[in-house]
């Protein structure tokens, strides 16, 4: 007969198959903390959305907001990977690698990818956005880093960060929650029901106590033993 250590499936089964949410990760792609509030899990959520969102735009704050950009790789000289040149975004992204993670925080990101796809270097601005997340001229940006301070360095630093983050958001929203306990196996069960089952031995009672005599009646003292005559001689 098998004992319980040498089979260890039957009261530990395995854990059900995850169940993928693809939706709920692209809601937390375009809005970070979206997919979870949509799977119920909105204390995650927001805690996602604030906190994500704050690093970004705080970053872009220490930045001057010039720091998010997808810049116009048009007449820059000609990138290339493994001796094949770069043309496009490919090649924006070459000269600007690190909107590849900043893209990942969502819709916050994309006013980038609408200046790039609009950009007139004719005008000094945008056509809906303005400068927000436009490229910057060559004069502006050699200004901002002589001149300013190493926060703007470090503003696009927290971008990058909260981008990356949010794959992990985006993970977590596509995977579903971790499971706490694993599911009970059906012997287990089964033991367990009869064990609530059975009736308890009842305790033993105590003794009554004397019909004549209080319970809370002080205890009866000894009898003094008799006196025994001293040897040696009489009294």
């Amino acid at each position: 007969m098998d004992s319980p250590q040498s089979r260890p499936e039957a009261d530990h089964p395995p854990l059900p198959p995850v169940k993928l949410d693809p939706l709920a990760a692209l809601l937390s792609f375009l809005i970070p903390g979206l997919g979870q509030v949509y799977q119920g899990r909105v204390g995650k959520g927001l805690l996602f959305f604030f906190g994500l969102y704050l690093l970004f735009f705080y970053g872009m704050w220490m930045g001057q907001w010039r720091n998010v950009w997808l810049p116009d790789a048009r007449d820059l000289p000609a990138a290339g990977i493994l001796g094949q040149n770069l043309g496009g975004a490919a090649k924006a992204i070459s000269y600007r690698p690190q909107f590849l993670a900043q893209v990942w925080i969502g819709v916050a990101a994309w006013p980038a990818v609408y200046q790039y796809v609009n950009f007139d270097p004719s005008k000094d601005e945008g056509p809906v956005f303005g400068k927000f997340q436009r490229t910057p001229g060559e004069e502006e940006l050699n200004n901002l880093q002589r001149n300013s301070t190493k926060r703007w360095d470090l503003g696009w630093v927290y971008t990058v960060i909260a981008g990356v983050l949010n794959l992990l958001v985006i993970y977590d929203a596509f995977a579903g929650p971790m499971f706490r306990n694993p599911p009970a196996s059906p012997a287990r069960t089964e033991m367990e029901g009869a064990a609530e089952s059975q009736t308890p031995m009842p305790l033993p009672e105590d003794p009554p106590a004397p019909a004549d005599r209080s319970p809370y009646a002080p205890p009866e003292p000894f009898p003094n033993p008799p006196a025994t005559p001293p040897q040696g001689g009489t009294p």
